[in-house]
């Protein structure tokens, strides 16, 4: 059973913002309507475990912005200003999980878990996976400390950088194609295997404390992604210098390499102060300065800073973390600073957990309750 040291059931947040473990049907297909208290009694709660539930919003996650983001990352800051909370559980879609989960992470810096989970299948089907992810999450959030923030999903617990969707419809939808889970929950066990990778933590950015949601899109910086294949040329690059982006992350070939056309086209942009990631289409593995003639080389020499093994979706929200994290008079070399730093500085979590611990200390499984 989950106690905390004075022996009270841990208390758990669940902040609800829709997505298909919400999702009813509507007549022509599914869409998010289910309240979180709805969602919550489709679920059994672990042993020792109170819980309160917070609507945010209702939404499938392909419909949400930067401002939605922002507005569920004040709220978690907000929500661990309780002391008496001892972890939150984000039910969300699956389109965008990914990118909302590294914001949070990159913003996190409290001890007590942030655990983020959702479904494949809609709410009330008689397969759904809701449930069980929802029961999952709850028995981490009530266990494990100084991970950071996690994505929980069909009994595997991921660290929030590296994991993307990796699978359409399959249950087991997320994994990190770089690097191995971060544990497991099953049984009433939750097994921690590995320690997280993460940058030193960001402030909460000023944007936070007034995104609304309802304000509409322009409130905030724009960042494109710009997708590279063959025949391609600078044109899409150039729409979103155009259009006003502040940021462009590259998805190049390879291990970062495109053409002397898109090469010039990020020096163009950097000469601007723009921002400028370049990541891969390739799904796993880092990225690399190894060709020239538009490679890798030529991008990183013209401004451009490689993502690692962050893929498009998480190195645009870096992208966003580093233009957010200054202000309109900073000049450019200190964002590229914070930018880098977001993509190549990451630090080893301290082993300080409550109850999970690394491989690397050898720990017994932790069980989730008596």
């Amino acid at each position: 059973m989950q106690r905390t040291n004075d022996g009270s059931p841990r208390r758990i947040v669940v902040i609800s913002t829709g997505g298909t473990i919400a999702s009813r049907w509507q007549g022509t297909g599914y869409a998010a309507d289910a309240s979180g208290d709805a969602v919550l009694a489709t679920a059994p709660l672990p042993e020792g475990v109170t819980v309160e539930v917070r609507d945010l919003f209702n939404v499938n996650s392909s419909l949400l912005t930067a401002a939605h983001q922002l507005v569920l990352l004040r709220t978690v800051h907000e929500t661990l200003a309780d002391p008496g909370v001892d972890g939150i559980v984000v039910t969300h879609g699956t389109d965008t999980l990914e990118e909302t989960a590294f914001l949070l992470d990159l913003h996190h810096e409290d001890p007590r878990p942030v655990v983020l989970t959702g479904a494949q299948r809609p709410f009330g089907t008689g397969d759904g996976d809701g449930p069980g992810n929802l029961y999952d999450a709850l028995q981490v959030a009530a266990t494990v400390r100084d991970l950071g923030v996690l994505v929980v999903f069909d009994g595997r617990v991921h660290a929030a950088r590296g994991t993307v969707k990796t699978q359409t419809l399959a249950a087991d939808a997320f994994s990190d194609p770089s690097a191995e889970r971060l544990g497991r929950v099953g049984f009433s066990r939750v097994d921690i295997e590995r320690l997280p990778d993460r940058p030193a933590v960001l402030p909460l950015p000023a944007a936070a404390r007034t995104a609304d949601p309802d304000a509409g899109r322009g409130a905030l910086p724009r960042v494109d992604v710009v997708f590279h294949h063959t025949d391609g040329d600078r044109l899409h690059f150039d729409a979103a210098l155009a259009a006003g982006a502040r940021g462009i992350v590259l998805v190049a070939t390879g291990a970062g390499n495109a053409t002397p056309e898109i090469a010039r086209a990020v020096a163009d942009a950097t000469a601007r102060g723009v921002l400028v990631a370049v990541t891969t289409r390739v799904p796993a593995g880092p990225l690399a300065e190894i060709y020239t003639g538009g490679g890798a080389v030529d991008l990183v020499a013209n401004g451009g800073l490689l993502t690692g093994t962050l893929r498009a979706g998480q190195a645009r929200i870096a992208v966003l973390a580093a233009l957010l994290a200054g202000t309109e008079g900073d000049d450019p070399a200190r964002r590229t600073a914070v930018l880098r730093r977001l993509l190549e500085g990451p630090v080893r979590a301290a082993p300080a957990l409550a109850t999970g611990t690394s491989r690397e200390a050898a720990p017994a499984p932790v069980p989730a309750r008596a």
